[in-house]
């Protein structure tokens, strides 16, 4: 026997219900309670969204509201003269001036966003973190400390994190960067042999240090080890003579006895 196929027919557009879509005068009213008669255009077409249903479409003349579209949508019972009004509402069109896809908070946020009283949320998958260690065995004691052991901790800083944080301290005015004038005066006066630099843990004790010298600028900072500033330990100001040379003291004899 011939094999026989079947295409598949093409879905025929609905016509609109001829009593629905000459009731454009009633989808205009239907329209009163949610804009104003000078905001709503011309109707611009009827469509049907089923049996006996009709959805008028009519310019919004709206300002801030380009391409948008007021809609009312009207239904009627088998053999009624009379449609119901079912919707109204405003939406927009294939040109409509629409506001920007909204983004969650969360991604938002930027670094300066946050105070200390705010609670940023979890990410179970963050890239700059890596799963603690729970054991304390290991062969190779000096690689475990540069990869920052997490005893306790659930998660510590991956390779990734802690080269962004080197990225970011190096950068920023507790780096070399911003003390270009005083790299000029103080030269051989770094970070690394100030004697109020604290040494840090991990890794990072190889560039970065904290300061603990109440009269610098950066006390309590994380600092470049070839970072400077006025206050090192072992820096000292010039002290010049005066231009003027003092006169000695002189006794006025006429006034008093020399005994």
């Amino acid at each position: 026997m011939p094999r026989t196929t079947h295409t598949p027919q093409r879905r025929t557009q609905l016509k609109p219900d001829q009593v629905l879509a000459a009731a454009i005068d009633q989808a205009r009213e239907a329209l009163a309670p949610i804009a104003h008669e000078r905001e709503i255009g011309e109707h611009l077409e009827a469509r049907a969204d089923g049996p006996r249903l009709v959805t008028h479409y009519f310019e919004c003349l709206k300002k801030g509201y380009r391409g948008w579209r007021w809609v009312a949508t009207l239904a009627r019972v088998p053999r009624a003269r009379k449609g119901t009004v079912c919707e109204v509402a405003l939406v927009p069109g294939d040109d409509a001036l629409l506001a920007p896809e909204w983004v969650p908070w969360a991604e938002r946020l930027e670094p300066g966003d946050i105070s200390r009283s705010d609670t940023l949320p979890y990410q179970a998958e963050d890239a700059r973190l890596d799963n603690g260690y729970e054991d304390a065995a290991s062969e190779e004691w000096d690689e475990r400390t540069i990869e920052e052991i997490g005893l306790g901790r659930p998660r510590v800083l991956s390779a990734s994190g802690r080269a962004q944080a080197a990225k970011r301290w190096y950068d920023s005015e507790h780096g070399p960067q911003r003390t270009a004038n005083n790299r000029r005066k103080l030269p051989d006066h770094t970070c690394s042999n100030c004697g109020f630099m604290m040494k840090i843990a991990g890794s990072m004790r190889r560039a970065f240090g904290v300061c603990a010298n109440e009269w610098s600028p950066d006390d309590g900072h994380v600092v470049s080890l070839d970072h400077t500033c006025g206050a090192h330990s072992e820096t000292d100001v010039e002290h010049r003579r005066s231009q003027w040379e003092p006169t000695p003291p002189r006794v006025n004899e006429l006034d008093i006895e020399v005994v």
